[in-house]
């Protein structure tokens, strides 16, 4: 199996219990998630050797988290102690019209004021194949964008295939930002991943009349832009996941990717999903799309794997994907009956 290298914030996560909402929690359910630990997670659940590297504060709640990942065996040997606190968000779920809200308690969290000195790369991506990053990292500090840039210049160095899910987060930073910085890194990145908001809010590129919110999506658009991303930046394939919000209960869920080398663009099969939670279903994403390139699946089989793996993570509460292999093949190969297994 291949050993893939993330690398992130990992945040406590406060949740309000079922679907109520903040005004109403006397208590918050507690897991641990972030962008980057998620796609770890998916990888090692899939039987890859799959690294976290972060920052934590060096007190039980930093412990926690990172007790939470090796619980799910991703290896935590280079992740660094210090800094003032653990970032937290908070969850109050939507249901039906009313849309999930998420608040940020995350400013000075260690990884924000991470430096150089915190880690050698050199050891970190030594025997590595992959490195996965996000648009989040970069967005939570100038510090943790330099950080990024330093990581993504040393997994260039020993030869590392490298994705990026590029993750706009309008609460972190503006669309004016993120295109600086995040087009900069974009020389590093064979697989780019993200969404139609990321395309237009961190790159500049908008996908023709595609409305997520209205349903309608135009895949010609996608197409279009697609082929422009990589004259751009010469990546290696582009690969969209494509929500169709029919409410905060209720999503289509598809994805496309554009190969470079083969001049090809894809569309999924489409699933309509029943939300239990949503928040992770892009990592979830990303992991199953990576997993099945590392396995020599060609582009298509790859994207069906992503595709398949993230419309189960919407049926699981939290922010990891906790299906197995075996159960994301048996949803490409057409078993979505959802009957009880005996």
């Amino acid at each position: 199996m291949a050993k893939v290298i993330t690398m992130g914030e990992i945040m406590l996560r406060l949740s309000t219990p079922g679907y109520e909402k903040f005004i109403q929690a006397e208590s918050f359910d507690v897991c641990y998630g972030g962008g980057e630990a998620n796609v770890a997670v998916s990888l090692a659940n899939y039987g890859h050797d799959a690294e976290f590297v972060t920052k934590v504060p060096e007190n039980p709640i930093g412990e926690c988290a990172v007790a939470a990942l090796r619980k799910m065996n991703v290896e935590t040997k280079h992740i660094a102690r210090g800094g003032e606190r653990l970032g937290i968000y908070f969850l109050e779920t939507g249901a039906s019209m009313r849309a999930s809200n998420v608040v940020y308690d995350r400013a000075h969290s260690s990884i924000a004021t991470a430096v150089a000195s915190d880690f050698n790369f050199d050891e970190i991506f030594e025997g590595a194949d992959w490195f996965h990053f996000t648009g989040i990292t970069p967005a939570v500090s100038d510090a943790a964008a330099e950080l990024t840039e330093l990581a993504l210049k040393a997994a260039k160095n020993k030869g590392l295939t490298v994705s990026v899910d590029l993750n706009f987060r309008k609460k972190l930073w503006s669309s004016e930002k993120a295109q600086k910085i995040m087009s900069n890194l974009m020389q590093y990145v064979d697989v780019c991943i993200g969404n139609e908001e990321d395309a237009e809010k961190v790159l500049g590129f908008k996908p023709g009349n595609t409305d997520v919110t209205s349903g309608s999506l135009e895949l010609a658009g996608y197409q279009d832009i697609f082929k422009q991303m990589v004259d751009k930046f010469n990546f290696r394939y582009v690969i969209s996941s494509l929500r169709e919000s029919y409410s905060a209960s209720d999503n289509g869920w598809s994805a496309c990717i554009y190969s470079r080398d083969d001049k090809e663009f894809y569309h999924s099969r489409k699933y309509d999903v029943r939300i239990v939670d949503r928040v992770g279903g892009g990592d979830s994403f990303a992991g199953g799309v990576i997993c099945g390139f590392l396995d020599g699946k060609n582009f298509k089989d790859a994207l069906e794997f992503g595709v398949a793996a993230s419309a189960l993570k919407h049926t699981i509460p939290g922010d990891f994907n906790l299906v197995s292999r075996q159960d994301v093949e048996n949803l490409v190969g057409g078993d979505g009956s959802g009957r009880v297994q005996r």
